[in-house]
């Protein structure tokens, strides 16, 4: 299963970078990804499993990283004001797989009381956060079948 995300991984770069690099424009591209990549890097030295352990602080990261990995679309999202349809899907889908994660620790919560592992459940709760205006807009708006467009 590894091997798949990893060749997966490597194809959505390969789409992103050659085969579709004609469609990014540098102009509404201006999101600085060094900020949310340099705090979570340092969120993740900071706050981790298991003292120093490589493996922990990377997996750290990776939890934390993935909880603003949204933030670029939703920065490109709000200054053209717009989305294609398929477009919002994409991103409803996105947004919409922390559902099942959120299920999941009440789930954990009410078979064992003892469940709060904090370390993926606080990013988990922000990414949600990130998600919630653009699923506003998304259930208001795209699924009655209207353009995907912010509020002016």
């Amino acid at each position: 299963m590894k091997v798949f995300f990893i060749v997966s991984a490597f194809l959505v770069l390969y789409l992103m970078k050659i085969r579709f690099k004609a469609s990014w424009d540098p102009l509404l591209d201006t999101f600085k990804l060094e900020y949310p990549i340099g705090a979570c890097a340092v969120l993740a030295l900071l706050v981790h499993y298991n003292g120093w352990d490589y493996f922990e602080i990377v997996w750290a990261f990776s939890i934390y990283l993935e909880s603003v990995a949204i933030l670029p679309q939703l920065f490109q999202l709000s200054r053209t004001g717009e989305a294609e349809t398929i477009t919002s899907h994409y991103l409803f889908a996105l947004g919409g797989y922390r559902f099942f994660y959120i299920l999941n620790w009440i789930y954990k919560y009410n078979t064992n009381p003892k469940f709060h592992d904090w370390l993926p459940i606080l990013p988990g709760i922000i990414q949600t956060a990130l998600y919630l205006d653009f699923f506003y807009v998304y259930f208001t708006k795209v699924l009655k079948g209207q353009k995907f467009t912010l509020p002016a």
